[in-house]
């Protein structure tokens, strides 16, 4: 009777398969870092190269920035304090000694990161963290902005012409205040760019003890300007960690693909690193080097050539984080993995539950989603894979699973609305298909992490 045989080797093959399941418990009782979302930088003239775009194609790369329902949704820019000549710096010129009354000069534009931080602010943006690469080079020991040197006055820098660490405090002070004049909040500021490295363009070097020999005077130069939230005036462990700058510079932006090769450049590869950083070594903040700039090369987000805008696939990458966690979820405990997939789940302030699946094997999967102590009242999927940028995910909510099949090679989201509870289950079981396809210390808010984070990894220069 082969017809009976072949029917029970098929049903003993999918019991055994249906068998496999793989679960993660999402926990909502168990929470690691609040987070303060993702973000980029205009710096060194791309905030002017933005002011000077057409305004169609000025409006197109706003919005794959920031739009929360076009485009990537970010929620942090990083501007840069200028520490050059007049045009860059607001002390273009030295006064003469340290304790010297300062001629500051202020143009309002700022190389329009002025302009850009508005902008971003209109699309809801409310983090704008203003980094200085150097001080000005007459306050260091070098003498000049560019190729290191250190700040004068702190551990192991003596100089000639004294101490400058209270003056440039001031200096910063004095910058962010500049900022307020036109309506803009400076919300993050910080002092050092890449301080074990010393580039022709403007750094400064600086080792642990100098660091802290300076925050001693910023911090409270900053909250005598009152500039600073009496939960900030000082850090206390824990805090929230930033990575502040990565890119891959090595290669041309085309081919532009979402997964191919698993070259540096895909946007698979940037939302396995993506997830690294918040989910293994507890980042709250992920930003990118540059946001939108003119060239061929792959160290933007964004492209553009005359009045031609092209989106990188890595921007999606972001997108898949950056519009469904946003500033101020909770990234929730988890148990339980699946054979090539990535899982995590935060609770957002709106009290939406947000999940996120990542599928680096060769098949499909099919991901069943339920809740326990949760009530879904309502799911969306979202999903980028090649040929995909962020498209809808087919998804079905029935007696409180949810079910979806994320592709291969792909990333996916879940977005629950519903009665906030104790935990969510996903379960995962792989298809036969197949697809073709540098460290800063945030001192704003601070959370409670349960054990010390695991695979804390970031390439020399990556902040």
């Amino acid at each position: 009777m082969p017809g009976l045989l072949q029917l029970s080797i098929i049903a003993t093959l999918w019991a055994a398969f249906a068998g496999a399941q793989t679960t993660v418990t999402v926990q909502l009782g168990t929470t690691f870092q609040t987070m303060d979302g993702f973000g980029f930088s205009e710096a060194f003239g791309h905030a002017n190269d933005l002011f000077n775009y057409p305004a169609a194609e000025q409006k197109q790369v706003l919005d794959l920035l920031f739009s929360t329902t076009t485009g990537a949704g970010m929620t942090i820019i990083r501007n840069r304090i200028g520490s050059g000549g007049a045009g860059d710096s607001i002390l273009p010129t030295s006064p003469g000694c340290p304790t010297c009354t300062p001629q500051y000069s202020w143009d309002g534009s700022d190389g329009h990161q002025v302009w850009f931080s508005q902008q971003a602010m209109s699309y809801g943006v409310k983090t704008i963290y203003a980094d200085a690469w150097s001080a000005p080079g007459f306050m260091k020991t070098n003498g000049v902005e560019t190729n290191g040197g250190t700040l004068c006055g702190v551990t192991g820098a003596t100089c000639a012409s004294g101490d400058w660490k209270q003056a440039y405090a001031n200096f910063l002070t004095q910058y962010i205040k500049f900022y307020q004049q036109s309506n803009v909040t400076i919300t993050h500021v910080g002092f050092l760019n890449e301080p074990e490295y010393s580039p022709t363009y403007s750094s400064m070097n600086s080792n642990g003890q100098q660091a802290a020999d300076f925050i001693k005077v910023l911090s409270p130069t900053l909250a005598a300007a009152g500039l600073t939230r009496p939960s900030q005036a000082r850090l206390t462990p824990p805090t929230n960690v930033w990575e502040t700058e990565y890119a891959d510079l090595s290669d041309p932006l085309l081919p532009n693909n979402w997964y191919s090769s698993g070259a540096a450049g895909e946007g698979l590869t940037w939302a396995n690193r993506i997830f690294d950083g918040i989910v293994n070594s507890r980042l709250s903040a992920y930003c990118y080097w540059i946001g939108a700039e003119p060239g061929t090369t792959n160290s933007a987000l964004i492209l553009t050539s005359g009045t031609t805008v092209t989106p990188s696939k890595r921007l999606w990458a972001f997108a898949q984080w950056s519009r469904y966690v946003r500033p101020g979820a909770v990234r929730l405990g988890t148990s339980g993995t699946g054979t090539n997939l990535k899982f995590s789940a935060f609770k957002n302030p709106d009290g939406s539950v947000s999940v996120q699946v990542i599928n680096n094997g060769g098949s499909a999967a099919t991901i069943n989603v339920a809740t326990s102590g949760f009530t879904a009242t309502s799911v969306q999927g979202f999903v980028s894979a090649q040929g995909t940028d962020l498209g809808t995910l087919s998804v079905t909510l029935s007696s409180g699973v949810a079910s979806g099949s994320v592709p291969a090679h792909a990333m996916a989201t879940f977005l629950f609305n519903g009665t906030p509870g104790s935990t969510t289950t996903i379960s995962s079981t792989s298809t036969v298909s197949t697809t073709s396809s540098s460290t800063t210390t945030s001192v704003s808010t601070t959370t409670t992490v349960s054990t010390p984070p695991t695979g804390c990894q970031s390439a020399e220069w990556g902040q």
